[in-house]
């Protein structure tokens, strides 16, 4: 029997899970979010608001449009609302505690067919859904940031998870205009495989004095044509993300290539974390971006 997806639930209304929210809600599917202040969720809706509220501006859709989207995104105080989902995604920040402790908090009120996918970037989908009460029913579904943009999402199958599960995944990330492809569950999964040691790399030649800030981030953009530099990306992700997943590279994957680069550390350390703190590799504070190094 194939499993239709008509209603999702999202944990997490940060950048990720606004971002979920409101593609799912442009593609006509109710959407009900959870964190853990209804400020947050507040602060998303205004978020997704002033996005929909461009696209009117450029003639994409029209304002009863923006109305109708908005309309479809429900604030869910409490998990327990989120049962009656066909799909729950959870967007909590990159912390395999915090996840665990999501997918634990959802065991009793899941219906028996729903799917549970997690947002992560990085971290194993077995391990995951070995505290959910259907393992077969949990995959991973890494959406790229930001998620209105970009076109790709990661599925990623935990040892357990059935086909129909997958197929489901598959035909919602479709249903959404994105398209998918398909990862085995390894540490990083596909893009941050190859993304992150790259940025990190990034680091070290910052960090060893290779080239400053600004000269690192314009060679790769004229140099290999990237759209932004990977200081500048690291900044966009979030320099604790970055570590995150460097960390669960290194960990997973037992080899030296993958050892965050000390700098990076120290940001985190500092509290520099990028755009969201307005210092990172550029300070923010300012009227334009300012290289800190």
């Amino acid at each position: 029997m194939a499993l239709n997806i008509e209603t999702v639930g999202v944990i997490g209304a940060g950048q990720m899970g606004a971002g979920i929210a409101q593609v799912a809600a442009q593609a006509g599917i109710p959407v009900y979010l959870n964190d853990v202040t209804e400020d947050r969720v507040n602060a998303a809706l205004a978020t997704i608001n002033g996005l929909l509220s461009r696209r009117v501006a450029r003639g994409e859709i029209d304002e009863d449009g923006r109305k109708a989207i908005l309309a479809r995104i429900h604030y869910t105080p409490t998990v327990d609302k989120l049962g009656d989902c066909d799909l729950v995604v959870e967007a909590a920040s990159e912390n395999e505690d915090v996840k665990r402790k999501i997918f634990t908090s959802l065991r009793p009120f899941m219906k028996a067919d729903a799917i549970l996918a997690s947002n992560t970037s990085s971290i194993s989908i077995t391990r995951l859904a070995s505290v959910t009460v259907n393992p077969e029913r949990f995959i991973g579904m890494h959406f790229m940031n930001p998620v209105p943009r970009m076109q790709l999402v990661e599925i990623i199958r935990g040892i357990a998870t059935k086909d129909d599960t997958y197929e489901a995944a598959r035909a919602f990330v479709a249903r959404l205009g994105k398209t998918s492809t398909m990862s085995e569950d390894f540490p990083a999964f596909i893009v941050n495989r190859i993304l992150l040691p790259m940025i990190n790399e990034a680091v070290y030649t910052l960090y060893e004095g290779v080239g400053s800030v600004e000269s690192i981030d314009t060679a790769m953009r004229l140099g290999a044509n990237h759209p932004m530099g990977p200081l500048q990306l690291a900044d966009f992700i979030g320099l604790d993300t970055c570590l995150a997943i460097m960390q669960v590279l290194h960990d997973g994957l037992a080899d030296s290539k993958y050892r965050p680069c000390p700098l990076l550390v120290k940001y985190v350390e500092a509290g520099w974390l990028g755009r969201k703190t307005q210092r990172g590799f550029y300070d923010y504070r300012g009227e334009n971006p300012v290289p800190t190094r």
